[in-house]
């Protein structure tokens, strides 16, 4: 797998030395010019390599034994669609655009292949902080559901206890049971997020009396396993919120984009 990498790699980065060679010939026999020939090259570069990157979604969706290794795909999505943008550079000749197609077509250009690579980064450290920090795995559209059943049993053991248990349950735990809560905290530290908010249960358990300690600690235990359902909350939707930036913006661009080349070919 490793070896797989590398070579796809070795051959971004010779695609990249192949494309700024191109830029150098380029500028010493002719004007980099969007309706150039060499310019016209670079548009149809492009508009391949967006095409093909395009193509990955599809393949993800397709049957195993579908053409080619999903991984290879992957890596042709990542790898072409970032060269894509450097052919859109060269096409314009490295210029700021001038038609409002123009501007779109560029500022999708650089939106998508940015948010891509963000998303590459979000879709390696994400699940491996919510594996690494947390002992507990759930799904996304289950977290309202298992919140809500955690409030509904720690609300029970709150009833049944003395006035000092069911004051703290009221006023320190319900606010943060009542529903999954998002915090900027675990994109930082997940288990300093949790530990730093269950410190509040060391205090109240020396005002608790003996025969309501076995309580306090259900309650911390259910309060904790609240704040890993936030925790996965607030991580699961930012690559959730991450395919929104990204998926709806690239299906735009692919759309403007063959309205350039109808327009291109046909005027």
């Amino acid at each position: 797998m490793a070896a797989r990498s590398r070579a796809w790699r070795f051959g971004f980065l010779a695609a990249v030395a192949a494309c700024l060679l191109l830029v150098l010939l380029n500028l010493r026999y002719s004007e980099m010019r969007p309706s150039g020939p060499w310019g016209m090259g670079y548009g149809v570069g492009a508009a391949l390599l967006l095409a093909g990157a395009a193509l990955y979604p599809l393949r993800r969706r397709a049957p195993a034994r579908g053409p080619g290794a999903t991984r290879h795909w992957l890596q042709f999505h990542l790898y072409g669609g970032t060269l894509f943008l450097l052919l859109v550079l060269m096409h314009t000749g490295f210029r700021l655009p001038t038609g409002g197609l123009d501007w779109a077509l560029w500022l999708l250009s650089l939106w998508v292949v940015a948010s891509g690579l963000a998303g590459v980064l979000i879709q390696r450290w994400i699940p491996r902080v919510l594996t690494s920090g947390l002992s507990t795995e759930v799904h996304f559209e289950r977290i309202e559901e298992l919140a809500a059943s955690l409030r509904e049993r720690a609300a029970e053991l709150a009833q049944g206890s003395g006035g000092t248990l069911r004051d703290f349950f009221e006023q320190e735990l319900a606010p943060v049971l009542a529903a999954p809560r998002p915090r900027l905290t675990y994109f930082l530290d997940v288990t300093g997020g949790i530990r730093s908010q269950a410190r509040r249960f060391r205090y109240v358990g020396r005002l608790v009396p003996p025969e309501e300690a076995e309580r306090l600690e259900q309650l911390e235990a259910l309060f904790v396993s609240k704040l890993e359902l936030d925790a996965h909350y607030t991580l699961q939707r930012a690559l959730r919120w991450w395919l929104y930036g990204h998926v709806p913006f690239s299906l735009l661009l692919l759309a403007l984009f063959g309205l350039h080349l109808f327009f291109v070919t046909y005027y």
